[in-house]
């Protein structure tokens, strides 16, 4: 039996064979797998419905209702194809993108729009 030196715990390693290069392929595209199970459950999926959630709410823009855009609050005066245009305090205006509105209230009630993404 070696005698193993205690404070060099790679003595231990070095007495041993190298791995099979066919294990190590076999383990190194197991990691890959189960990296890129991960990324997609963790991130992507939930980043898709977020996204579909809130072009859905977008969708539902209407005149009169409020909306927030990056921080300014704003009354919806009119919806064109790409931006919006927000009425403020003291009747200015402002256009800013729909993709820019991060919250929308109905005017005819005080509860948030909720967009359900299938």
């Amino acid at each position: 039996m070696k005698k193993l030196i205690p404070f060099l715990p790679v003595a231990a390693f070095a007495q041993e064979g190298a791995p099979s290069p066919q294990g190590s392929l076999y383990q190194t595209m197991m990691m890959i797998g189960l990296a890129l199970v991960f990324f997609y459950f963790i991130l992507w999926r939930p980043e898709q419905k977020r996204r579909k959630a809130a072009e859905a709410m977008r969708g539902m823009m209407k005149k009169g209702d409020k909306a927030t855009a990056m921080g300014i609050i704003g009354t919806i005066d009119r919806v064109k194809e790409q931006t919006v245009i927000l009425r403020m305090v003291e009747g200015a205006k402002i256009e800013v993108l729909k993709a820019a509105i991060t919250d929308i209230q109905p005017a005819s009630g005080d509860e948030k729009i909720e967009a359900v993404a299938e």
